[in-house]
């Protein structure tokens, strides 16, 4: 067993309650002991809500253990009922009650004999799954459930809309940059003439899950949330979908033309090709500006990727294919889907990483010593002690994540948003000059071979007296790069014609 200071990704039951809460007039109850519940204040804090977050911990106490909590559960779920008046009540387990091995789909069906609304368990393994893998099953569910349920009544709306119509799968709440994401999803589906049939599960009513199989297709933009419920919907109901996040240039024709591919294959008549190039020339600056001397002068500079999926695939091609920087690594935590990832991004970096140790992926920044990161909080802390610039491109999210202007990442709109982001966290040429007049902002040393390990490599004395003649806000870099420089070549300990010779090597690549 490992002690983990830092998650990518919380466990199950935040999926869960992501959904759960993401959806109107739906209520969910955690069974779980007294802090468990600090998703209310997570998603009050971060969406900044006016409104309480309708979830309910039943906590497990000392009384709970020694009696068991049927009752204490059943009677919370009947309570909520009655007070809240929802469509839907989700109990969701958690470890605690996954190690006390209690029933709970038992209290489910005791519950839902004395309630109103409809009462469901969350169908998650809590030991194997974690947030993002039970929010997708748990929206599946969801969906499934009320299809099944008005397929039974013969309430389905199954006639499709007069004109091409779309759902949109995965918006949720703590997703990042979900909302204005899901604003530009929007305005790019109204410039294609394709109606919005629902929005899932983002402010979703249960009642409205029968108009699903309504759409002409689903779009699902993040590869975490929303591919199972798009893959049931496809085997279930025949319904398309595409998957191809709209994020960049290139991805964003590639997604609309398979939209149009779709589209013609049901009965429609489009052409988009005249929109796509009209939006990359005009619209999009992302493309002109990737022309531009100013983005030419990142043309080679080393850069780390690191996120979920979704964000660390969809940057790592921007910035090889559309803004010629050279990607050195590309990480993701997402482990469960890490054949999928190396697919996607093995030609266009040099090496691939898929871990959720982030002690492994800030080492490995440590030594490769990029231009700039591209990655989660978490590297934007590394990057912070390494004095290497990061831009936030992924979960897990921080407040700095919810900004009140309008920042999408998808659309063309997004392809300018990204643009301004990778611009602006590199070091540019007249900075460094700057620094190196000026003495810089910050004069600590950083630590010298990774975070998480010393330094394999010794310097003598003359070695260190020459570092310690460098000035401080440089000096750890020098360091850095002169343990790269003797590390690569199999010197085990660093003299001055190391220092030299590292110096010289160095300035040669610049």
């Amino acid at each position: 067993m490992k002690l983990a200071y830092w998650m990518y990704a919380g466990p199950a039951h935040i999926g869960t309650l992501r959904i759960a809460s993401s959806f109107k007039n739906v209520h969910a109850i955690m069974h779980a002991p007294l802090g468990d519940d600090y998703f209310n204040v997570m998603r009050s804090m971060l969406e900044r809500e006016r409104d309480f977050t309708p979830v309910t911990a039943s906590v497990v106490d000392r009384n709970v253990l020694a009696r068991g909590s049927q009752e204490k559960v059943v009677d919370n779920i009947v309570r909520k009922d009655k007070e809240e008046k929802p469509d839907l009540i989700v109990l969701t387990p958690t470890c605690t009650s996954s190690i006390l091995q209690e029933d709970l789909e038992n209290f489910v069906q005791r519950a839902q004999l004395n309630s109103n609304g409809d009462v469901l368990l969350a169908d998650v393994n809590h030991y194997r799954v974690n947030e993002l893998q039970a929010g997708d099953r748990t929206l599946e569910q969801i969906i499934q459930f009320y299809l099944q349920k008005a397929q039974k009544k013969g309430d389905v709306v199954t006639e499709k809309t007069p004109h091409p119509s779309v759902n949109i799968i995965g918006i949720s709440t703590l997703g990042f940059h979900n909302n204005h994401d899901c604003t530009e999803l929007q305005k790019l589906m109204k410039d294609l003439g394709i109606e919005v049939n629902l929005i899932l599960p983002e402010s979703a009513s249960v009642h409205d899950l029968k108009k699903i199989p309504s759409a002409w297709f689903n779009l699902v933009p993040y590869r975490e949330l929303g591919l199972m419920s798009a893959r049931y919907l496809e085997e279930e109901w025949g319904m398309p979908y595409v998957d191809i996040t709209p994020m960049g240039v290139v991805e964003t024709a590639r997604c609309v033309r398979k939209i149009q591919q779709i589209l013609n294959g049901l009965g429609a008549n489009v052409d988009y090709e005249e929109f796509i190039e009209h939006q990359t020339l005009y619209v999009s600056q992302a493309a002109w500006f990737s022309r531009s001397i100013d983005c030419q002068n990142l043309t080679g500079k080393k850069a780390v990727v690191f996120g979920d999926n979704t964000h660390a695939v969809a940057m790592t091609k921007i910035l090889a294919r559309e803004m010629g920087i050279h990607v050195v690594l590309a990480g993701t935590y997402c482990k469960y889907d890490g054949d999928w990832f190396t697919q996607q991004v093995s030609e266009y970096c040099d090496r691939v990483l898929i871990s959720d140790d982030n002690g492994e992926i800030a080492d490995a920044i440590a030594k490769i010593e990029p231009a700039a990161i591209f990655g989660t909080q978490m590297e934007r802390h590394v990057g912070k002690r390494l004095n290497i610039p990061c831009g936030v491109i992924s979960a897990p999210i921080h407040i700095q994540n919810f900004p009140i202007g309008y920042k999408p990442f998808m659309g063309y709109e997004g392809t300018n948003q990204i643009a301004d982001l990778v611009y602006n966290s590199f070091t540019l040429g007249m900075e460094d000059h700057l620094l190196e007049i000026f003495g810089g902002h910050d004069t600590k040393e950083v630590i010298t071979k990774g975070i998480s390990a010393d330094s394999d490599l010794n310097w003598d004395t003359e070695a260190q007296k020459e570092l310690n003649k460098v000035p401080g806000f440089v000096r750890g870099k020098v360091k850095r790069n002169t343990e790269k420089f003797a590390r690569d070549r199999g010197f085990e300990k660093i003299t001055l014609e190391v220092l030299y010779a590292a110096k010289e090597a160095v300035s040669s690549v610049g």
